[in-house]
């Protein structure tokens, strides 16, 4: 009979971790997004189908950000690169990316699908150069072509997380580096398309 009870609770245990080794990813995300649309990174909400770039005073002292600074978005603050991040919502439309020309500087926009938290999709230095451009983000129900020469980035999900990265080669650059970062924008795309809204 205590065998019995064991095999019940190690399977209950395993079943647990299965669990939450799933949806760990997700629930993370999730609160990534929470704190996004509420909070930002310390100067208000990040309305959605926005890109923000984090404050320079985040990326000069991450252990000691101003006291507005959400504590989940820099936690996990680096210090060679400056964040840009938002969410974005596709079943509003599609929207076009907006880059600078880096001059060779290495930057990169990362798109995740958070429900199952994997990249399909890079701008950057490494992806697509540093030259200046305008990509097309579509969502899976978007009907319509791509402006001729644009590249399109077809989402796998309507919600989407983008993080932008932008190097810094040391404290003089900071103020060089922030500038090509806040460039990093999005407006919507007006023509040419629809989204399912369904």
């Amino acid at each position: 009979m205590a065998y019995q009870h064991l095999l019940v609770f190690g399977a209950l245990l395993a079943a647990v971790w299965f669990l939450g080794i799933y949806f760990w990813p997700v629930l993370i995300l999730y609160m990534y997004k929470r704190s996004i649309l509420s909070q930002g990174a310390g100067s208000g909400p990040i309305p959605l189908n926005t890109l923000f770039t984090w404050p320079q005073e985040i990326f000069a002292d991450p252990l000691h950000p101003p006291a507005s600074a959400s504590k989940f978005m820099t936690s996990g603050v680096n210090h060679d690169t400056v964040i840009t991040s938002g969410w974005l919502d596709l079943r509003q439309g599609a929207l076009i990316l907006h880059v600078p020309d880096m001059a060779g500087r290495y930057y990169s926009v990362q798109f995740t699908n958070p429900m199952n938290n994997t990249n399909f999709a890079y701008v950057g230095k490494r992806a697509t150069g540093t030259q200046a451009g305008e990509y097309l983000i579509t969502g899976p129900g978007w009907k319509g072509q791509a402006p001729e020469g644009m590249p399109q980035i077809a989402s796998p999900n309507n919600a989407v997380l983008v993080l932008g990265r932008t190097l810094v080669a040391n404290d003089s650059d900071l103020p060089a580096a922030y500038a090509l970062a806040s460039q990093i924008q999005l407006t919507p795309y007006a023509a040419g398309g629809s989204a399912d809204r369904a």
